[in-house]
C-alpha cells in the first residue's frame, strides 16, 4: 500500500507541474491525491510496520516516549491514525485560516481603492528610476501582503503607467524576482515562510534578522544588472490623471497594512497562534470598513410624490449584507489556492505519517551536506511547487527552532522559484496578466534570478 500512496503522490505532483499543459487547475489533482492517499493509509493500516509520531517528531518504535506501532492491534492503530489525521488537519487549518484572513484584508483595501495611493508616489518618467521604485515597492510590499498579492498590485499599477506591453513585461519580470526575494525574510511574505513560522521552525524576529541582508542582495543584484540593459533606458509618457479614487483609500491602505504587520507582534506578546492575531486584525479592519460604508448614504430622487406637487428626496437604506465590503472581500479571495494548499499539505502529511519523509531525510543527510541539499531544494522549487517541498523538509529535519537549516530553507524555497516563470505563484500570475512566455522569461530573466539566488545564498552562508 505504501507503493500505491507513493504512485498517487507522484502522479498528482506531475499533474500539478503540468497544470498549464493539461489545462486543469492544480487544486484538482491536489484534492484527489489527498483523498486517495489517506484512503490508502486507512485501507492498508493493518499492514504497516512503521508510523511517525507527528506530536513528538519521532517514529513510533517504542523509543523517545512513543508506543511501538508494530505491536498495536487494529483498534489501537485506528485511534493513532485518527489522532494523527486530526493533528495534521488542525495544523493545516491554522495556516489556511491565517491566509484567508490576510487575503480578506487585502481585498477590503482594494474595495476602497487603497492601492491606488501607491501610484501617487511614482512621479518619474525615467524607466531606470521607475525600475528601482517598482523593485523597492515589490520587496517591501511582498513582506507585508505576500509576494503574490504584491505582484498583482504592482502590475496593475504598471498598466496604468506604461501603455506598451513590451515595456511592461520587462518590469513584470523584475517584479517577480524582487517580490519573491522580499517574501523570503518575512513570516507573512510567502506561504512557505508562513508554514515554517506557524510550524514552530522559525521565529519572526530571527527570520527577519538572518534573511533581510541575503534577501536584499538577491533583489538588488538582478535589479542593478537589469538597470544597465536597453529595455530600462529612456523615458515614457506619464498617464493623464482621472482614474477612480476613494477619499478613504489611503486610510484603509495604511490601516490594513498596519494590522497585518501587527500580527507577528501580537504572537510575540501573547504566544497565541498567528491565526488568532490575524482574525483580530481582520476584525478591526472590517469594523472600520463597515462603519465607513454605513456612513456613505446616497440621495435618490423619487420624483413628484407629495401632496404639494413638489419633488422629494429621501435617504436610501444602508447597504445590505451582500453589499458590505467585508462580504464582497470574502467572495473575491483565492479559494482555489486555499484548497490547493489543503490538498498538498494533507498529502505530504500522509507520507510523513508512514515515515517516508523522515526516512528520506535520513538518507539525504547521510549522502550530502545539508546546505547542498537546501540549495538543490531552492533550484527544485523553480520546477516543482515550493509548498510541498517545504512541507516535506519540515518532516525531514528535526533541528531546533531557529536553527540555521530552517532559515536557509526559507530563503532557498522563497527565492529559488524566481528562476522559472512557473516556479512561483508570483511568476504564474505575472505570466497570466502580461502574457509572458515561458521561453522569453527563460532567455531574459532566468540568468538574473540565478545570479541573485546564488549571491544571496553565498551572503547567508558567509554571515551565518
Amino acid at each position: 500500500m505504501e507503493l500505491f500512496i507513493l504512485i498517487v503522490f507522484i502522479l498528482g505532483y506531475l499533474a500539478i507541474t503540468l497544470e498549464h499543459t493539461l489545462k486543469i487547475d492544480k487544486l484538482v489533482p491536489a484534492l484527489l491525491m489527498m483523498a486517495l492517499a489517506w484512503a490508502g493509509v486507512t485501507v492498508g493500516l493493518g499492514g504497516f510496520d512503521a508510523w511517525f509520531d507527528s506530536h513528538l517528531g519521532f517514529p513510533m518504535d517504542g523509543n523517545n516516549g512513543t508506543l511501538d506501532f508494530a505491536a498495536l492491534g487494529m483498534e489501537e492503530r485506528m485511534h493513532v491514525m485518527e489522532s494523527t489525521l486530526l493533528h495534521h488537519f488542525g495544523k493545516t487549518c491554522e495556516i489556511l485560516i491565517f491566509l484567508i484572513g490576510a487575503m480578506t484584508i487585502v481585498e477590503i483595501i482594494d474595495h476602497f481603492h487603497g492601492f491606488s495611493t501607491i501610484k501617487s508616489f511614482i512621479r518619474t518618467n525615467k524607466k531606470s528610476t521607475l525600475l528601482w521604485i517598482v523593485a523597492g515597492l515589490a520587496f517591501i510590499l511582498s513582506a507585508i501582503i505576500d509576494n503574490l498579492t504584491a505582484t498583482i498590485v504592482l502590475i496593475t499599477i504598471l498598466r496604468k503607467m506604461l501603455d506598451n506591453a513590451q515595456d511592461r513585461i520587462w518590469f513584470a519580470g523584475l517584479i517577480v524576482i524582487t517580490a519573491n526575494a522580499g517574501g523570503a525574510w518575512s513570516p507573512i511574505g510567502d506561504v512557505t515562510t508562513t508554514m515554517l513560522w506557524m510550524g514552530g521552525k522559525v521565529s519572526a524576529e530571527k527570520l527577519f534578522l538572518n534573511l533581510i541582508i541575503p534577501s536584499l542582495v538577491c533583489a538588488i543584484i538582478p535589479t542593478l544588472l537589469a538597470s544597465f540593459s536597453k529595455p530600462f533606458k529612456g523615458t515614457f509618457n506619464l498617464p493623464q490623471e482621472g482614474e477612480k479614487s476613494n477619499p478613504r483609500g489611503p486610510f484603509m491602505l495604511y490601516l490594513g497594512l498596519g494590522m497585518i504587520v501587527f500580527v507577528p507582534l501580537f504572537k510575540t506578546v501573547t504566544h497565541l497562534p498567528p491565526y488568532v492575531g490575524m482574525m483580530l486584525s481582520l476584525g478591526v479592519v472590517a469594523l472600520f470598513a463597515e462603519t465607513i460604508s454605513a456612513k456613505q448614504f446616497k440621495m435618490s430622487y423619487l420624483g413628484v410624490i407629495n401632496k404639494d406637487n413638489e419633488p422629494e428626496y429621501v435617504v436610501s437604506t444602508p447597504p445590505n449584507h451582500h453589499e458590505s465590503p467585508t462580504f464582497r472581500a470574502l467572495t473575491k479571495i483565492e479559494m482555489p489556492s486555499i484548497l490547493f494548499f489543503l490538498g498538498i499539505l494533507m498529502t505530504v502529511a500522509a507520507l510523513e505519517s508512514l515515515g517516508m519523509v523522515f526516512n528520506f531525510g535520513q538518507s539525504v543527510q547521510a549522502s550530502m551536506h545539508d546546505d547542498v541539499f537546501v540549495m538543490l531544494l531552492g533550484a527544485g522549487s523553480a520546477i516543482i511547487d515550493n509548498v510541498p517541498l517545504v512541507a516535506a523538509s519540515m518532516g525531514m529535519f528535526q533541528e531546533a527552532m531557529d536553527d540555521h537549516i530552517w532559515h536557509f530553507i526559507a530563503y532557498a524555497a522563497g527565492t529559488g522559484g524566481s528562476m522559472l516563470i512557473i516556479g512561483s505563484a508570483a511568476g504564474v500570475v505575472a505570466m497570466g496578466m502580461e502574457k509572458i512566455s515561458f521561453f522569453w522569461y527563460l532567455k531574459n530573466m532566468t540568468w538574473l534570478a540565478l545570479v541573485g539566488y546564488i549571491a544571496g545564498a553565498a551572503v547567508y552562508l558567509v554571515l551565518y
